[in-house]
């Protein structure tokens, strides 16, 4: 035989040994669990029992604080300023006087439309004598009608008159009250942006001396999915259910605050989906301040039965999240299973598994669908997986 002819042979046989081998290990990968061989001890997992209850969905957002009441203030009159009564940032009461305007020229204007009231009064009372005793003249024959007519409307001018000095004296009063500002509402300053000896000039145009806010209430917006809308909040704008919110700040723990929604947009934002919402919160440390980061926590309105797991059961097979069941014989199997939120430090199954059933919460990494298992009830433990479940073996193995 030529050595040409030994390469082949030898080739053929490299061959075949590769494809046989290649097809027993398909033939054991592809084999039910269950049927093959195993020399290992029965494996200790632990063991939880699948259970339904009424839960509360709770969707996080993320939002911004709003003040409920915020007052830009500006002068209403022209003017020197002449007094700041407030401390930049203080706390202030409905009523409390803010700044003063120099009052004097708005005094003199008052002192100027009361005589000139008391003026039309005296008038209205000199054209009403001069009527009546045009009438008697009238009556005796000693005067003209013309006469008289032209004192009547000499008096009804007067009278008028009379009512534009009332209203000139009102509004220079008016004036004068609006040379001290006072706080329109309760709550926290701004700095003042304009200090004392300053001219301001009145209108809407005018720059503002200062912003107060309200602050014992405050506003939480955010953008709402409209899943979520329709869901829920849309029944809450038309009362019929009430929508639990919860609010949290930058760096504390959990959502502390409870409020309730405030208002809803009247229309959803087509391009991105979402309609804007305010929850309102009590402020009573006045800890909330306009302009915060606000992380929103916002619940369905009615509670709904759904079964909560532990993280630790949950399996991840490529884009697949599976549990393993133990049966009524302790075996196990493989269950894919769909999940929902986060709520409260367990993850809602949404479909997959039934109330009563067993599953694996330690010791997925030791076990394969099929085998038998040897289940203990699981508890929480500071320690690792590992470690619990080895010792609590180990004590099982003991009292056996």
């Amino acid at each position: 035989m030529s050595s040409v002819h030994k390469r082949y042979v030898a080739v053929g046989v490299a061959v075949a040994l590769l494809a046989g081998a290649a097809t027993a290990f398909k033939v054991y990968a592809d084999a039910e669990p269950s049927s093959l061989p195993s020399s290992s001890p029965v494996a200790a997992v632990e063991v939880a029992t699948v259970a339904a209850r009424d839960m509360v969905d709770w969707r996080e957002y993320a939002g911004r604080l709003e003040a409920v009441d915020r007052v830009a203030l500006r002068p209403l009159v022209s003017g020197t300023l002449v007094g700041v009564h407030f401390a930049d940032g203080a706390l202030v009461e409905a009523g409390d006087l803010l700044f003063t305007i120099d009052p004097r020229p708005y005094e003199a204007a008052v002192d100027q439309a009361k005589a000139a009231l008391t003026a039309a009064q005296a008038l209205v009372a000199y054209t009403a004598s001069d009527v009546a005793r045009a009438k008697r003249l009238l009556a005796n024959n000693a005067t003209a009608k013309r006469d008289v007519d032209e004192k009547r409307n000499a008096a009804r001018v007067a009278a008028a008159d009379l009512q534009a000095a009332q209203a000139r004296l009102e509004s220079a009063q008016l004036d004068l009250e609006h040379t001290r500002i006072t706080a329109p509402i309760s709550g926290r300053m701004s700095r003042a942006e304009v200090t004392e000896g300053n001219v301001v000039a009145a209108g809407p145009a005018a720059a503002p001396l200062a912003t107060l806010v309200s602050v014992a209430r405050m506003y939480a917006s955010f953008e709402l999915d409209e899943p979520t809308f329709l869901a829920s909040v849309s029944q809450a704008r038309m009362g019929q259910a009430r929508v639990p919110v919860l609010l949290g700040l930058t760096g504390e723990a959990g959502y502390p605050r409870s409020g309730e929604l405030a208002s809803v947009d009247n229309v959803l934002d087509p391009a991105s989906g979402t309609i804007r919402v305010r929850a309102v919160f009590d402020n009573p440390d006045g800890s909330l301040v306009p302009g915060l980061f606000a992380r929103i926590k916002l619940g369905s309105s009615a509670a709904r039965p759904a079964i909560l797991i532990d993280e630790k059961a949950i399996g991840t097979d490529q884009n697949k999240r599976f549990v393993v069941v133990v049966d009524e014989h302790n075996k196990t199997a493989y269950r894919e299973v769909h999940l929902g939120a986060t709520q409260e430090g367990q993850r809602v199954v949404e479909a997959g598994l039934r109330a009563g059933e067993r599953i694996v919460v330690n010791g997925l990494q030791r076990i394969r669908p099929g085998d038998p298992v040897r289940p203990l009830p699981a508890l929480a433990s500071a320690g690792s997986d590992a470690t619990n479940v080895a010792a609590r073996q180990a004590s099982a193995d003991e009292n056996s």
